[in-house]
């Protein structure tokens, strides 16, 4: 199975200054563990804001509707390509420790897959031993 199978095509994407109270709104309307921060207009690459990234921020005790997304945004992202293996994309999360990649397509943000998405995908083939 391919990333392109499992991946989700409905990219949250916010700006570099959405406050993380915004982001964190944002993503608990849509359902979903990470953002895409991106800002054309400026050149700003592409990076991704997660869940773990608005905690990690509250815990130090800082405030959500002062800080901003691009001082929280993982901007050193490994990407995923739609044709990669989905055990491709398991070992690239493994390896770098997080759990979502950005799936890019002719250079633009297509989807993102987490590990959520490859056990759902996984999760049906596999037979359980009976103990």
């Amino acid at each position: 199975m391919l990333v392109r199978d499992a991946m989700s095509t409905v990219v949250l994407t916010i700006g570099p200054t959405h406050t993380l109270r915004q982001a964190a709104a944002l993503m608990s309307a849509r359902k979903v563990g990470a953002a895409v921060v991106h800002d054309p207009d400026t050149g700003i690459g592409i990076g991704i804001l997660t869940e773990r990234d608005i905690l990690n921020s509250v815990g130090l005790g800082q405030d959500p509707d002062a800080e901003r997304a691009h001082a929280h945004t993982t901007n050193n992202v490994v990407f995923a390509a739609p044709a990669w293996t989905l055990e491709e994309a398991a070992a690239a999360m493994a390896h770098g420790g997080f759990r979502h990649l950005i799936v890019l397509d002719g250079g633009e943000p297509a989807g993102i897959v987490s590990v959520r998405d490859i056990i759902r995908c996984w999760a049906p083939a596999r037979q359980r031993v009976p103990a």
